[in-house]
């Protein structure tokens, strides 16, 4: 058990295999820390996912926090460490004022989000920035994404929930869509974003594709420029590539020289084609990637140092969104991720997940770090 207090804020770790016990054990140290506290945001492992109602009704009723907000994940951070495989809690408590933030529930398409969202308050507020949590299954969750970036006007962060089922808190236990809280221009967030993969080659254009199917880079057959890329060793067995080389698509209009990466999901050596879990068309750009530690560490260490400087010194409090393929699945020291951040910015409460994909802005993001600071 760990626990982080701030004034304003509170946030707690437990693991363990009685759900009851752990729930126990964060409430105790989220009342003691912020006992004013009236928003309180929950992130469980997997192996918690049947037992999270019983979780947030304990919650409620030891901390008097009503609303909550969350989701599941392979794994959760805390305190100073990560869990990974085991039961394991992280929660945090905020005292904000009533009027300035909002709960919503799951919005399952792009059609009639204003209608979803409080319609009242979001004019009477308009707020800046929501957190949020996604269920990977929608179909069309990442235009939902950019839909309601686009017509609330929000700078979005969070995760979507990796486990089965792949439920969220949204005041209650909630499936599907996308859920979270909105937050008012005087709640100051910074954030900022880390990449887990390094580029292998020069970015590329699309010249001829279908669907998900690179067919031509600069008018080339795109296996042949993806093994160009990929240099003489890996290229000689291709079978060596799943799970380390991925195809990067360029964020339009980033200063900072963000992609969203996707999986390489198939390689017709016949055709020299390739097939991407990314819709493409010609004119299109891309460049392939490789997934790295010590170059993940490098862009961390980046992103913490800017948000150093922005957030003028340690945060108040801050949630981080990272990846299931990040943590112990990318760094061989455990805890390397929070390690980090603690060792960057400070003591301060921090709760987060590790799910199925990471939100910023408007767009979903794969093996990255998403980190928001309470400022």
């Amino acid at each position: 058990m760990s626990a982080t207090a701030v004034s304003g804020f509170a946030a707690a770790h437990a693991e363990g295999d009685d759900w009851r016990a752990l729930a126990a054990a964060c409430a105790e140290e989220l009342a003691r820390g912020c006992a004013d506290a009236n928003l309180g945001f929950l992130y469980a492992t997997d192996a918690l996912a049947g037992d999270l109602g019983g979780i947030v009704a304990l919650l409620r009723e030891r901390t008097g926090i009503a609303d909550w907000v969350g989701s599941v994940g392979a794994g959760v951070c805390g305190g100073t460490r990560e869990s990974f495989g085991r039961p394991a809690l992280a929660a945090m408590a905020a005292a904000l004022p009533p009027d300035r933030f909002r709960v919503f529930k799951p919005l399952r398409s792009q059609a009639g989000i204003r209608d979803a969202l409080p319609a009242d308050w979001l004019s009477r507020t308009q707020p800046l920035v929501g957190i949020v949590h996604g269920d990977p299954r929608l179909a069309a969750i990442t235009e939902t994404i950019a839909a309601l970036s686009r017509e609330a006007s929000l700078f979005l962060v969070g995760g979507l929930a990796a486990a089965e089922p792949p439920i969220q808190v949204a005041s209650q236990v909630v499936e599907g869509g996308l859920s979270g809280v909105l937050l008012a221009p005087e709640i100051a967030v910074v954030t900022g974003l880390t990449q887990g993969c390094s580029p292998i080659g020069p970015v590329r254009r699309v010249t001829e594709a279908r669907d998900n199917i690179l067919m031509s880079l600069d008018e080339r057959p795109a296996l042949e420029v993806l093994k160009e890329d990929l240099g003489e060793l890996l290229s000689r067995d291709l079978r060596r590539i799943g799970g380390l080389i991925y195809a990067g698509f360029p964020v339009t209009g980033s200063d900072t020289g963000d992609y969203l990466v996707r999986n390489l999901i198939a390689i017709d050596v016949p055709r020299q084609w390739l097939a991407v879990a990314h819709p493409v068309a010609a004119g299109d750009v891309v460049l392939f990637c490789r997934r790295d530690p010590a170059s993940a560490a490098l862009d961390l260490e980046r992103m913490l140092g800017q948000l150093k400087r922005r957030a003028g010194g340690t945060p108040r409090a801050g949630l981080y969104f990272s990846c299931v393929a990040r943590g112990p699945n990318l760094f061989d020291e455990p805890s390397r991720e929070i390690g980090m951040i603690r060792e960057a910015l400070g003591e301060f409460p921090l709760a987060g997940f590790f799910g199925n994909g990471e939100i910023a802005h408007d767009r979903l993001y794969g093996y990255t770090g998403v980190l928001a600071l309470f400022v």
